[in-house]
């Protein structure tokens, strides 16, 4: 792939000291039915949070693959609804620290896994990317962002794109702006938003505390440049430099846009202001895209989408995947359905039907729709970066750091507390990690 990756080297030096050396089939992960090769049979809880909407659509292509090619396994849906995972994430918690893991759980690439890792509840499955050549047919790029200290310990389903903006050109052209010509920095954009908020319509929907710091990641990307929103995670960008609060200004600016109750609403109602008219711009990954289409609107006629402002040569990476977890499980189930996520079937009618695009790199664009053909060709060739908001760029405990102070700042607009508040978020979780 011709894309570079700008990695942590802070993920990598705290996972390199983790030191674990997992069997796939070691003692504590023996299966309590089937062969461990993918026969046998039986229950397979999948736990993830697609539970409703676009999601389960996904969901719900891929159990039927999943069917079709292993007929002797029962899927059963482990769903927990709500917060962008955030619900499903402490139900799984409580589960694994009670030793009752189900066969696989949904997590994102990146350091999102360090916390199961070092807590021994994941199982090193390197030896199925050799036995069934995974290695040969995703990024190389990708496969760095999930081994750690040599070892891989989940297959990816998907590849998501964070930075975009999607915008409803209907809207865009009662405020005088041509939907044709998306604004190339920050500063073009707010002299937009303040043209569209002048014609009476929402400049810029969102919607509860997950979505700001999404909004917030691309902001610090735009204004900072992918190098430097690297440093933020590795330590080399001080989060007190000029430039890091300039980003948060505009971040602070942009929030004047938006809708009033966003913390009443996640991010399908945010979207859904841009299908019925009512706001102009939404910051979304492309699970948007889904939505878009469900509602038979047309790519490039109902709406259009971009890079957010200053960004564009720049991919906001995240991905969904799957693990195989410690514990008394379904092993070969297990491996059954990591078997149906990284096939080509599998990643074809998952994606088609999420808005997102294949981890593997022998698909043919062609069959997929015009949104996410330009992913494609992004993802080949853009600086890829990872996501904050989903798990990519830092530990879990960073991110609900950082969740809390974009939190406080929806509610109380102090932004002298909200940069205090991520830096001292940063400081902390530095010091932990050195």
């Amino acid at each position: 792939m011709k894309g570079t990756i700008m990695r942590r080297t802070t993920v990598i030096a705290a996972l390199a000291a983790v030191g674990l050396t997992l069997s796939a089939c070691g003692d504590d992960g023996e299966s309590t039915s089937g062969d461990g090769n993918g026969n046998g049979g039986g229950e397979v809880e999948v736990f993830t949070w697609w539970a409703e909407g676009s999601e389960k659509a996904g969901l719900d292509a891929l159990v039927e693959v999943f069917q079709e090619q292993h007929p002797d396994y029962e899927f059963v849906n482990g769903a927990v609804a709500g917060g962008a995972g955030s619900n499903a994430k402490n139900v799984l918690a409580s589960r694994l620290q009670t030793n009752d893991p189900p066969e696989t759980f949904q997590a994102h690439a990146g350091a999102e896994l360090t916390d199961y890792i070092e807590a021994n509840q994941v199982q090193d499955i390197s030896n199925l990317y050799d036995e069934n050549g995974w290695s040969d047919v995703f990024p190389e790029d990708l496969l760095e962002l999930l081994t750690v200290d040599g070892a891989i310990y989940s297959v990816p389903s998907n590849i998501h794109r964070a930075n975009v903006v999607w915008a409803n050109p209907t809207v865009l052209e009662q405020a005088g702006i041509d939907p044709a010509t998306p604004p190339a920095s920050l500063d073009e954009w707010f002299t937009q938003l303040d043209a569209v908020q002048a014609s009476g319509a929402t400049a810029l929907s969102i919607g509860t505390d997950w979505t700001q710091v999404h909004l917030l990641e691309t902001v610090l990307l735009a204004d900072l440049g992918p190098e430097a929103y690297i440093g933020l995670w590795d330590g080399s960008t001080d989060w007190a430099s000029p430039e890091v609060e300039a980003a948060l200004d505009d971040y602070a600016k942009l929030l004047e846009y938006t809708n009033t109750d966003r913390q009443n609403l996640d991010w399908p109602d945010a979207t859904q202001q841009i299908i019925d008219g009512k706001a102009a711009y939404n910051v979304m990954g492309d699970w948007a895209e889904a939505a878009f289409q469900e509602q038979q609107q047309k790519f490039g006629t109902d709406y259009v989408a971009f890079p957010v402002p200053g960004t564009d040569g720049v991919f906001d990476f995240l991905a969904d995947s799957f693990t195989l977890p410690v514990g008394d499980i379904n092993t070969g189930g297990t491996e059954a359905w990591l078997d149906t996520i990284a096939s080509p079937e599998g990643q074809k009618a998952f994606n088609l039907a999420k808005g997102s695009i294949p981890a593997r790199t022998d698909v043919d664009a062609s069959e997929y729709p015009e949104y996410q053909q330009t992913a494609i060709e992004s993802f080949a060739n853009d600086t890829i970066v990872p996501s904050l908001a989903h798990g990519a760029a830092t530990p879990v405990a960073w991110l609900d750091a950082v969740t809390q102070a974009v939190s406080r700042f929806s509610a109380n607009g102090n932004v002298d507390d909200l940069k205090s508040g991520l830096a001292d978020a940063a400081a902390n979780n530095l010091q932990q990690e050195g």
